[in-house]
């Protein structure tokens, strides 16, 4: 009979087993940790914050001319919707008026009994009176039948009327909708430079706005010694004005002659709009986005332009850059997402971005996309 071997014990107890289990799992999760530290990412410098933060601010500045063309149309769907709202209503009470016309109509005929002629000409003993009462009855006939097809014209006016109605409708929810999402892009964008932002030292935060403040030219814009000549900025009796523009070197000045007196009136109002606040979706008075300024500047000089970049570039004659005059619109990135109004002299008034309030800036610190003459 074969011998049975005994199972050969571990030199360690069971307790010193696990202890050394826990030593062995706990010295693995610090080499994880300290090796997971060894790759992470490194902290971004000024300059990467920066052209992220630009980057964002672009993002942010295409989602607000997106949400400015969603609130225009879903404007002009709630306007046109009031106004077949309106009409129904209108509608409405005249259906009233002719229903009440008819009632009254109807009971006038049931009060004289609506006898059939024939009998009221046997029992009359007047058949002068007869034949004049049939006459007036002819035309009470006559009332009542244009009385009906009134009812019958205004109740499908109205059906139509509600139709279309429910139609705008559904086009302002679709509208309000695109509005929210638009609205929700910017808010995001901009939340999320603010936080790259916060993440800066005091040090950093100083670099990124002497940076920033060199890019969008703030020191042209302070110059309040830039002005536009002639009465309120309307130009000279031939219709000419003189406008004095920075240059981006060094403040050197020029003198500029804007086409024509709009022009000047436009550069004028904007002139006059230089260290309000960078507001998305604003146009004025206190605050504005970059269209909302060049929409603004040009209603003060009678003209009518549409809301948004992308609208505002077919809205006059497109020009080369080397053709560039004073009060043309000038507009930038691929995208056409920003637009400034060109004063001469390379350079324009613009409302750059949040934080950064309307001011003179050369047309070179962003990428140009193309240019328009209004008027």
């Amino acid at each position: 009979m074969a011998a049975h071997r005994k199972s050969k014990q571990s030199p360690l107890g069971a307790s010193a087993v696990r202890t050394a289990a826990t030593l062995a799992l706990a010295s693995a999760a610090t080499a994880t940790l300290f090796e997971g530290s060894g790759h992470a990412d490194p902290r971004p410098t000024t300059a990467q914050v920066k052209a992220k933060v630009d980057r964002l601010y672009e993002e942010a500045e295409v989602a607000t001319e997106r949400y400015n063309g969603a609130k225009e149309k879903a404007d002009e769907a709630r306007a046109a919707f009031d106004r077949l709202r309106d009409e129904a209503a209108r509608r409405t009470e005249r259906l009233n008026t002719a229903r009440d016309a008819l009632g009254a109509m109807a009971a006038a005929q049931y009060r004289s009994g609506g006898l059939d002629p024939a009998v009221q000409l046997v029992l009359t003993s007047d058949p002068d009176q007869y034949l004049e009462r049939a006459a007036l009855a002819e035309k009470a006939g006559d009332r009542q039948a244009a009385a009906i097809t009134a009812v019958r014209h205004e109740l499908a006016a109205i059906r139509q009327l509600r139709g279309e109605s429910a139609d705008k409708l559904t086009a302002l929810r679709g509208q309000e909708a695109e509005l929210r999402r638009q609205k929700a892009t910017v808010v995001g964008k901009l939340a999320e430079a603010r936080n790259l932002l916060a993440r800066l030292t005091a040090e950093e935060r100083a670099r990124y706005e002497a940076a920033a403040a060199a890019r969008d030219g703030s020191g042209a814009g302070a110059d309040a010694s830039t002005r536009t000549d002639g009465p309120s900025g309307t130009g000279t009796a031939g219709g000419s004005s003189t406008v004095r523009a920075d240059r981006s070197s060094g403040g050197e000045r020029e003198p500029v002659s804007a086409p024509d007196g709009r022009a000047a009136a436009a550069i004028s109002f904007a002139r006059a709009q230089l260290g309000k606040p960078y507001v998305w979706g604003a146009t004025g008075p206190s605050a504005y986005d970059c269209s909302g300024l060049t929409q603004a500047a040009w209603r003060a000089a009678g003209v009518s332009l549409p809301r948004t970049t992308y609208t505002q570039i077919n809205a006059g004659r497109r020009v080369s850059r080397s053709q560039l005059a004073p009060g043309d619109l000038v507009f930038f990135y691929s995208g056409i997402s920003h637009v400034g109004l060109y004063i001469g002299g390379g350079q324009m008034i613009h409302a750059p971005r949040p934080g950064a309030p309307v001011r003179i800036a050369p047309i070179d610190e962003m990428p140009f996309a193309g240019a328009t003459r209004i008027g």
